[in-house]
């Protein structure tokens, strides 16, 4: 049986130029949900993943892009026990897992060999996956978070991918009884959300870019500690030895060398920036220095669930610009000109979907 038909923007092409689609939502089960789709962050993982230019999986078009979803719920499933109709939820980068292996019993579960991404993927009857760039959605109840009533929609959106992913390695330094000195490289919409959060948590903040054009930004604007120039060869120096971790959030090939040598001994290296391309270190480098590169990807729905909170208790908002989907081609064009601050938000149901 098919279900009923969303309207969306898609990428038709390696273009990645995005325009009007409709496609039918699959059927809702007794524990899934159908959201109206209200707002949906524009991730740099969209772009590549338009573009095909992510090695790790190949690109299946049409594509609706959009992993950062907020939507209010309009139906649900016999068995969903915890949202309602009505209920604002977040939806991030997966859709669905075994629910079985150790590692979805672990609260691990987007590490699991079997997940379902939110788009460019395919749920277990072979129907493809699609994004937020879309009208509606449906949802299980298990990939799916509540946005807590104090927190507006749009404001949640861009933790529900770029926040998790810099919240999820950053949580294991909390109450750790001292003052950690982390370093946070790049500081576009990750980068920025990762400052907030070690803030947050009580770190000394070091904002490491590789344009001068963002110490402004990272001082006045969100408050970092300290700025470092990675063109300036006597800052780095002044530097080395001297951060607790780095918190490595650019997505373009970057040498790793030059960042670890800033890192104390036992230091550690968390990539989340899905780079296209090979990253290099010299393995005397990390060996010297006791020093680790360990990535991680995303976060869990715990991860979310405590973001949300720790988010709302502690007073937080992001920078985000909100569009309208009519303008979601010029805002990946901004993106790649590394020209936001620091994440765009579509605004999906205040948006003409149908649009030609």
């Amino acid at each position: 049986m098919v279900g009923i038909i969303a309207n969306a923007w898609a990428a038709r092409d390696s273009s990645g130029h995005l325009s009007p689609y409709s496609f039918h939502l699959r059927e809702t089960g007794p524990d899934d949900m159908m959201l109206r789709v209200l707002y949906c962050g524009v991730d740099h993982t969209d772009l590549h993943q338009l573009k095909g230019e992510l090695a790790s999986s190949n690109t299946n078009y049409p594509l609706v892009p959009g992993h950062e979803v907020v939507g209010e719920v309009v139906q649900v499933g016999s068995e969903v026990k915890n949202f309602k109709v009505g209920d604002t939820v977040g939806v991030g980068g997966i859709v669905g897992s075994c629910g079985e292996c150790i590692l979805c019993n672990s609260n691990l579960e987007q590490y699991c060999n079997n997940r379902i991404m939110t788009y460019n993927h395919f749920y277990k009857d072979g129907t493809p996956t699609q994004g937020g760039f879309s009208s509606a959605m449906v949802v299980h109840q298990s990939f799916a978070v509540k946005i807590p009533d104090n927190l507006a929609p749009e404001q949640a959106a861009p933790l529900l991918c770029a926040g998790v992913t810099a919240y999820s390695p950053l949580k294991q330094f909390m109450d750790s009884g001292k003052v950690l000195r982390g370093g946070i490289l790049g500081l576009g919409g990750v980068g920025h959300l990762g400052v907030i959060i070690a803030k947050a948590m009580g770190h000394h903040v070091t904002v490491i870019s590789s344009s001068d054009k963002k110490r402004e930004e990272a001082m006045e604007h969100l408050n970092a500690d300290a700025f470092l120039l990675s063109s300036n060869e006597a800052e780095m120096k002044q530097t080395i030895n001297s951060l607790d971790y780095i918190l490595d959030t650019v997505p373009a090939f970057h040498p790793l060398e030059l960042y670890l040598s800033l890192l104390k001994t036992e230091g550690k290296l968390l990539l989340v920036g899905a780079a296209p391309k090979p990253l290099q270190f010299i393995a005397s480098d990390m060996i010297l220095g006791k020093k680790a590169i360990m990535g991680s990807y995303i976060g869990s729905m715990k991860d979310m669930e405590e973001l949300l909170n720790f988010w709302v208790e502690n007073g937080l908002s992001s920078m985000i610009e909100v569009v309208k989907m009519d303008y979601v081609n010029k805002a990946f064009e901004r993106i790649e000109r590394n020209d936001v601050r620091y994440r765009f938000v579509l605004d999906i149901a205040g948006s003409n979907l149908e649009l030609k």
